[in-house]
């Protein structure tokens, strides 16, 4: 059950994003941008 109500967390959050950002360029800034949170994250 658990494992389901994740998988479906994760559907819904890759298709959010996917529809937030219409290019492979915004795609790629996204990418980047969450790679900069996740080291201001850990410093």
């Amino acid at each position: 059950m658990i494992r389901k109500t994740i998988t479906l967390a994760a559907l819904a959050a890759l298709s959010l994003s996917a529809a937030a950002c219409n290019t492979v360029k915004g795609v790629g800034d996204d990418i980047k941008s969450v790679g900069r949170a996740g080291e201001r994250a850990i410093d």
